[in-house]
């Protein structure tokens, strides 16, 4: 190339797109053997090698003062539609063209201003045209129109976009918004940035997103925007939205409700049980009201336990809509704001629960227990009930308190139960008795509760553990395929080691350290800490899937029908709803921890008496303390020497409940002492 020739170059970084206007310059001379010093529009020197050299202006001479001149005669040519009528021309014969021959086609002229305007439209065409070395071939009708479509849908994006940004900037100032349903991707991933963090699929969207309204580019950030426009609650349960727990039933399954409500199913043949005296007992808010007890005196002056459950089965059929979205749930979840059940609550509470008063559907059980407590007999049936008082655990330690005698059958419970318990002990079982707390939160005041050991509630837990060993025997002696539920036998520190630890929840902490997970499987294996050779789960029906399961099985073979599940089905389903119902109690245990830190969050004023526990890492001063009051157990981290079963007062320094942090600090005996005087 001579000296004064115009060319178009590209330099390292410019894009290739034609997003900004071409870079022109004259050459001034010859660089080494390859290279060319070329001068741009500002006279500033730019060394190129061939291959950055996109275009060469022939025939004429330029100067540095020339460009601009040149290039405002090109832009009045550059009109892109003007293509389209060249393509239609050329299309049909498919003839390839050059730059200077659609200069003649498009301009009646092949002058360097029309030659390079043609390059241009042509080297800039995403349409009409495609490259084939230095010349261009049109391209089909159909990929005209298919990249046409393309170019349709992405300005359709583009304005869909650009009304997104304008909601979003509304909803941020306040303003009451109409979302549409081009809005719903974009706002997803902003919640899958929060839900997934750095993981995100959609962090880099999500980045851009909250760059483009100003806010920093975080999780934490994108949360807040959500919460910000309303559509989160500034105590949204992540832990329920990362396990994607469905809420809310479908329109599939309350139309299935609907139908069995309008079509009571059968009851099909039942032993009548209604002369019985039943005993519901819950806690006063229980909805789901799963199990009933009775005593009944039979000859001999002897007494038969009966443990009726209620029989959800009867609503639902394996396989059909409602069992198929009770298997997807697996559990009924109970969280501080509210559970989630496994059936709708036109079902769950109403005619699948034994309701005070009501004839109701029942899987019942009848034991007979020697003066130990041992299952000396039993006999299950499909029965039909109805439950004479509903009662609350509070109701019944009271009433067994004051010795009513019109309820002499609550008595023989309480006392059947104590001999339940002393006879599992001997058999081995451990009992943990670790303070529980309850947390509810209602229009987000907290309450947190502890449950004090209760003759009501051991009453009843022994009884359902009782019906789980009936069960497991059950289905031990008929071979019957059921979700057993077994524990491994724990290595728990020698006698002396743990006698030297303070009775109560210090040596509980130590002894529950040590015990396994239980196992769920289709044989009966030993319950460690139940202390039973054999268990399963038949007593929460509407609240627990596998519990369901042993009621189609059991019912079946009362019945004489064939098995709903054989081995190998019930084994998969079981891997399936155990997993599921492992997330969920995962949810609850989080969800529980957020809401008991945002509790002490809100009260960072209040001294609390604790207790050390046990050791997390001892060298690092980390233990684990129980706040007494409130049944919580947190670490703490000390810098002095502490004994396990030590009595402190701590107050929170800091909670981060959504960051899952918290901090505790040791009080004075002068703080405690005045923080005791406030609350007085």
């Amino acid at each position: 190339m001579e000296r004064g020739t115009l060319v178009e170059f590209r330099l390292q970084g410019d894009a290739a797109d034609g997003s900004r206007q071409p870079r022109l310059g004259t050459v001034e001379r010859a660089e080494g053997k390859k290279h060319w010093v070329v001068l741009d529009n500002k006279s500033q020197p730019h060394t190129l090698h061939p291959r950055q050299i996109t275009y060469v202006v022939a025939g004429e001479s330029f100067r540095v003062a020339d460009i601009e001149k040149f290039w405002r005669s090109v832009e009045s040519f550059l009109d892109p539609s003007s293509l389209e009528v060249a393509w239609e021309i050329l299309v049909e014969g498919s003839d390839t063209i050059d730059p200077k021959q659609m200069a003649q086609l498009l301009f009646s002229e092949q002058s360097a201003v029309c030659c390079y305007a043609a390059y241009r439209l042509l080297s800039q065409d995403k349409l009409y045209f495609k490259q084939k070395g230095e010349v261009y071939e049109p391209r089909s009708a159909a990929q005209v129109a298919d990249l046409k479509h393309q170019v349709e849908k992405e300005i359709q994006r583009q304005q869909e976009l650009n009304g997104f940004f304008d909601r979003l900037q509304q909803g941020l100032t306040g303003e009451a918004i109409q979302w549409e349903a081009s809005d719903r991707p974009h706002l997803l991933q902003l919640e899958r940035y929060v839900l997934q963090g750095e993981e995100s699929s959609t962090r880099a969207a999500a980045a851009e997103l909250l760059k483009h309204i100003h806010r920093p580019d975080s999780p934490q950030s994108a949360f807040q925007v959500l919460v910000d426009l309303g559509l989160w609650d500034v105590h949204e349960n992540l832990f329920l939205r990362r396990n994607n727990t469905p809420i809310q039933f479908s329109a599939a399954v309350l139309s299935k409700v609907q139908e069995r409500l309008t079509m009571t199913p059968p009851e099909g043949d039942r032993q009548d049980l209604t002369h019985l005296k039943v005993y519901t007992i819950d806690d006063e808010s229980t909805a789901e009201i799963d199990d009933g007890l009775s005593v009944e005196t039979i000859e001999n002056g002897r007494q038969r336990i009966w443990v009726h459950i209620a029989d959800p089965s009867r609503w639902v059929t394996p396989g059909d809509e409602l069992d198929r979205e009770a298997q997807r749930r697996s559990t009924t979840i109970y969280l501080p704001t509210g559970m989630i059940p496994m059936f709708p609550l036109e079902l769950s509470t109403g005619p699948m629960s034994l309701v005070q008063g009501q004839v109701c559907c029942a899987l019942s059980f009848g034991i007979i227990l020697s003066p130990d407590g041992a299952v000396e007999d039993y006999s299950i049936c499909i029965s039909r009930v109805k439950p004479t008082y509903r009662l609350t655990y509070d109701d019944v330690d009271e009433m067994l308190e004051l010795g009513i005698q019109d309820e002499p059958e609550l008595v023989a419970l309480a006392d059947w139960s104590r001999r339940r318990q002393a006879w599992r002990e001997t058999q081995g079982a451990i009992s943990i008795k670790m303070p529980e707390s309850v947390i509810k939160v209602n229009n987000d005041h907290i309450d947190i509760d502890v449950l004090n050991d209760s003759t009501a509630r051991n009453l009843v837990a022994e009884m359902m553990i009782l019906t789980g060993e009936v069960a497991a025997l059950y289905g031990q002696t008929h071979h019957l395929p059921l979700p057993f539920r077994s524990q491994p036998q724990p290595e728990l520190p020698p006698e002396e080691e743990l006698m030297q630890l303070e009775a109560g929840p210090v040596r509980f902490s130590a002894i529950r350290r040590c015990m396994p997970r239980s196992e769920v499987g289709l044989t009966p294996a030993r319950h460690a800490s139940l202390g039973l050779a054999g268990y399963c789960q038949v007593t929460s029906p509407i609240r627990r899937y596998a519990d369901l399961l042993a009621h189609f099985q059991i019912k079946a073979h009362l019945s004489g029908l064939p098995l709903p599940f054989e081995a190998a089905a019930l084994n998969t389903v079981l891997s399936s709803v155990t997993t599921v119902a492992q997330e969920a109690s995962f949810v609850e245990r989080q969800t529980n921890r957020y809401w008991s830190l945002e509790f002490l969050r809100r009260n960072a004023e209040t001294v609390w008496q604790a207790m050390t526990l046990r050791w997390l890492r001892e060298h690092e001063g980390l233990a684990l303390i129980l706040i007494e009051d409130l049944g919580l157990e947190l670490a703490m981290r000390f810098n002095r020497a502490v004994a396990l079963g030590e009595r402190l007062d701590v107050k929170v320094t800091s909670s981060d409940p959504r960051m899952d942090r918290i901090i505790l600090e040791e009080c004075s005996p002068a703080i405690a002492s005045m923080a005791s005087s406030a609350r007085s």
